[in-house]
C-alpha cells in the first residue's frame, strides 16, 4: 500500500498533526515528509499511488491525468470542506472521494449558533447605537424581546443548517426552516417548522442565517426585497455564499432600514471590492471569512480522514463519503 500527500504543503502541514501524520506511515504507507503536487505530474512515478490526503489547495485532475499519472488510485481523502471544483472527474474514473465538510460544518455551527444569540439578545444593534451614546443604546436595546420564543429562520437544512437548528435547540426559539430537500417530518425532528416561502421566512423572523448550498440553482436566491420587508430590528447572518445574495438588493435594503443589521462573514467577490459600501454602512459587520475552521480546529478535519482511511481498509462504516448524486445538494 501507497498514500501520498499531494496538494498546498502549508495547508497540508496546518490540517494534519504529527500524530496523524506517524499514523498515516505506518498504517498507509505515506511518507510524512514528502508533500507533491502538479509540478511533480511526469517527473514522479505516482502509478502505484492507492490513496492520496490531501486538504485545501489540491490540484484540480481531468480524467486523462487520472488515468495516466494515477492508475492504481482508490480513494481521495480531502481534509476540507467542499469538494465541488475537483469531484467528478475523480468519480467518473471510479475513485472514491471523502471529505471532511462535516469536520469543518462543526466551527460554522458553532460560530452561526453564537450570533443568533447574541443577535436575538439586540447585542449588535446595540452596539451599533453605541456610538450615539449610552442612553441611545439602551433605547435601541428596549426594542429587543430576547431569545425566550424568539423566531429565527434557517436558510438551508444540509450538514451546518440543521446542526445549528439542533445546537439551538437548548433554546426556547421558534425556529422556521426553508430547504426544498426536506420534509416537514424531518423539519419538525429536528426542532423547526418547514416553510415553502422564503419571503414568509424573512417577514416573519427577527434573526435569519443563511447556510444553503452553494450552487448555481442558489445564486442570487435572496432578493433585495426579502431583506426590506424583514421586522424592525431584524438580523440577517451570512456564513454561507456571498454569491447566493443580491448584494446592490441587500445595499439598497440597508440604506433605507437602519433598524436592520447584516453581519457577513463571505461576500461575492470576496473580499468586497475597494469603496464597496459594506465597508461603510453602519448596519454592516464585515467579518473575513472566519466561521470555518480556523487555528487549531483544522486539525480536526486530518483526523476525521484518518478516522475515514481506517474505516474504508477495515470494511468498516462510511460516515464522509461524497457521492455523484450528493453534489447536487452539498456546497
Amino acid at each position: 500500500m501507497r498514500s501520498i500527500f499531494y496538494g498546498d504543503v502549508r495547508q497540508i502541514r496546518r490540517v494534519y498533526s504529527e500524530e496523524v501524520c506517524k499514523s498515516l506511515e505506518s498504517e498507509a504507507g505515506l511518507d510524512p515528509d514528502a508533500v507533491y503536487g502538479t509540478a511533480d505530474l511526469g517527473n514522479k512515478d505516482f502509478t502505484d499511488v492507492d490513496y492520496i490526503f490531501s486538504t485545501w489547495g489540491f490540484p484540480i485532475m481531468d480524467s486523462a491525468v487520472i488515468r495516466q499519472q494515477f492508475p492504481s488510485l482508490k480513494a481521495v481523502f480531502y481534509g476540507a470542506g467542499s469538494v465541488q471544483s475537483f469531484a467528478r472527474p475523480l468519480l467518473g474514473e471510479g475513485v472514491k472521494l471523502f471529505s471532511a465538510w462535516k469536520a469543518n460544518a462543526v466551527p460554522v455551527i458553532e460560530y452561526a449558533s453564537a450570533q443568533i444569540i447574541l443577535a436575538n439578545k439586540g447585542f449588535f444593534h446595540s452596539r451599533v447605537s453605541c456610538d450615539g451614546g449610552y442612553r441611545e443604546a439602551q433605547k435601541t436595546f428596549s426594542n429587543f424581546p430576547g431569545n425566550f420564543d424568539c423566531p429565527v429562520g434557517i436558510i438551508g437544512a444540509g450538514a451546518i443548517g440543521s446542526g445549528v437548528i439542533k445546537k439551538l435547540s437548548q433554546h426556547r426559539l421558534r425556529i422556521k426552516v426553508f430547504d426544498p430537500f426536506i420534509t416537514e417530518e424531518k423539519a419538525e425532528e429536528y426542532g423547526a417548522e418547514k416553510v415553502n416561502d422564503l419571503a414568509e421566512l424573512f417577514a416573519t423572523c427577527r434573526t435569519v442565517s443563511n447556510h444553503t448550498a452553494n450552487n448555481e440553482a442558489t445564486r442570487g436566491m435572496l432578493k433585495g426585497c426579502f431583506f426590506e420587508a424583514m421586522p424592525q430590528y431584524s438580523t440577517f447572518i451570512n456564513t454561507g455564499r456571498g454569491a447566493q445574495i443580491d448584494e446592490n438588493g441587500l445595499v439598497r435594503a440597508l440604506e433605507a432600514r437602519k433598524d436592520i443589521i447584516a453581519i457577513l462573514d463571505v461576500t461575492w467577490p470576496e473580499p468586497p471590492e475597494k469603496g464597496h459600501l459594506f465597508y461603510s454602512l453602519p448596519n454592516v459587520i464585515l467579518t473575513p471569512h472566519m466561521a470555518g475552521s480556523s487555528g487549531n480546529e483544522v486539525k480536526r478535519m486530518g483526523e476525521y480522514m484518518l478516522s475515514e482511511f481506517r474505516a474504508l481498509v477495515s470494511g468498516g462504516m462510511l460516515s464522509y463519503e461524497v457521492t455523484p448524486e450528493m453534489l447536487a445538494t452539498m456546497a
